[in-house]
């Protein structure tokens, strides 16, 4: 699924692996607060990149929920890979707040280094725990409300393991799309 351009932006919704993203510049971590390999989208993305991104990520660490870092790709097929950390759900509260603020960091980084295309997993909704709809509800209310002030970007794609969870993250964005873009 598409949404129409915000600002020249468009926002897209798929099925697929965020470590094989070529036509993006960047794609985004579901990161650990070490910065380390793991398990899920972490894992996925280390694996495909080698050892030379957690050897960058290593001085990084550790960082806190909300936060976002960026590194080269290594042998990922991007030019670079950012970072978030997002909040363990019922612990790192306010939770919303916290990964909302994943979204608009990492979205930062992309205009401060020119990216113009960008995927994001679905941050927290995994191991940490955030239940996948509000998850989802908050992380496109975000880069929805974003786009219109990030000139550089042109696609920013959610890229989501499951049929499941791409079509959620499509009826999310749909009612979204309902209602009129709040200022960021």
């Amino acid at each position: 699924m598409t949404s129409p351009p915000s600002a020249g932006a468009v926002l897209e919704i798929r099925q697929g692996d965020i470590a094989n993203q070529p036509d993006l510049e960047a794609i985004v971590n579901a990161a650990n607060a070490a910065l380390a390999p793991g398990g899920g989208v972490a894992g996925a993305i280390h694996r495909a990149a080698g050892p030379g991104l957690y050897e960058e990520c290593r001085p990084l660490a550790p960082i806190r929920p909300g936060q976002a870092v960026i590194t080269a790709a290594h042998r990922l097929p991007n030019r670079f890979v950012i970072h978030c950390l997002g909040p363990v759900y019922g612990r790192d509260e306010p939770a919303a707040d916290l990964l909302a603020l994943c979204y608009r960091n990492a979205l930062e980084l992309a205009e401060r280094n020119g990216i113009r295309s960008i995927g994001f997993p679905a941050i927290s909704t995994g191991i940490f725990g955030f239940p996948m709809e509000k998850a989802a509800r908050v992380a496109l209310a975000t880069v929805r409300a974003r786009l219109p002030t990030h000139a550089p970007l042109r696609l920013v794609r959610f890229v989501l393991w499951s049929e499941t969870d791409r079509r959620l993250h499509e009826a999310v964005l749909a009612a979204l799309a309902a209602r009129p873009c709040p200022p960021s």
